[in-house]
C-alpha cells in the first residue's frame, strides 16, 4: 500500500534510510525538525510504502512551484523488484500533477548503482547538458563567500 507520509512515520522512515546503501543523510535536513519543515511545506507529495505492517519504502517529494524534486527514494532490499519503487514514483508524480507541476527531477549519487539502475530502467533521462552546484548555508560559509 502506498500512502502519504506523515511525521508519525519519521522514526521508521529514518531507520529505513540508515539501512540503504548509496545515498547520504544530512544531519540538519534529515533531522526530525528538518523533515517536519519539509512535510509542512509539501503535505501531499511525499509517500511511504507499507507491506507486512511496516514501512518498506519512501520518497520525500516537494516542489518550488515550478518543478518537483525527489529526495531519498528508497525501498528496503528485501522488498525490491516487486514494483514498489515504481508505484511510489507514480503516486508522487500524480500528487505533483495535482499541484500543476509538470516536471520532476532528482539527484542520485554516482556510486548509487542500485538507484541509478532503477531510474534508467523506468525511463528517466540522465542529463548530460548541465552541472549541478550547491552551497551549504551556514554562517561560516556565508561570511567566507561575502569576503571574497
Amino acid at each position: 500500500m502506498i500512502r502519504i507520509m506523515t511525521m508519525e512515520d519519521y522514526n521508521e522512515v529514518y531507520a529505513l534510510w540508515k539501512k540503504i546503501r548509496g545515498f547520504g543523510i544530512r544531519s540538519i535536513d534529515d533531522s526530525r525538525e528538518g523533515v517536519e519543515r519539509f512535510l509542512m511545506r509539501n503535505p501531499t507529495t511525499s509517500v511511504v510504502a507499507v507491506e507486512d505492517g511496516k514501512i518498506v519504502g519512501s520518497i520525500l517529494c516537494g516542489n518550488d512551484g515550478r518543478r518537483g524534486c525527489f529526495y531519498h527514494v528508497c525501498v528496503d532490499a528485501a522488498y525490491r523488484r516487486q514494483g514498489i519503487g515504481k508505484s511510489m514514483v507514480v503516486a508522487s508524480m500524480e500528487a505533483l500533477k495535482e499541484e500543476h507541476i509538470n516536471k520532476v527531477c532528482l539527484i542520485a549519487f554516482t556510486r548509487n548503482d542500485v538507484g541509478n539502475a532503477f531510474w534508467n530502467t523506468i525511463g528517466w533521462t540522465k542529463r548530460q547538458d548541465l552541472n549541478y552546484y550547491d552551497f551549504t548555508l551556514n554562517e561560516e560559509n556565508i561570511t567566507a563567500f561575502n569576503e571574497q
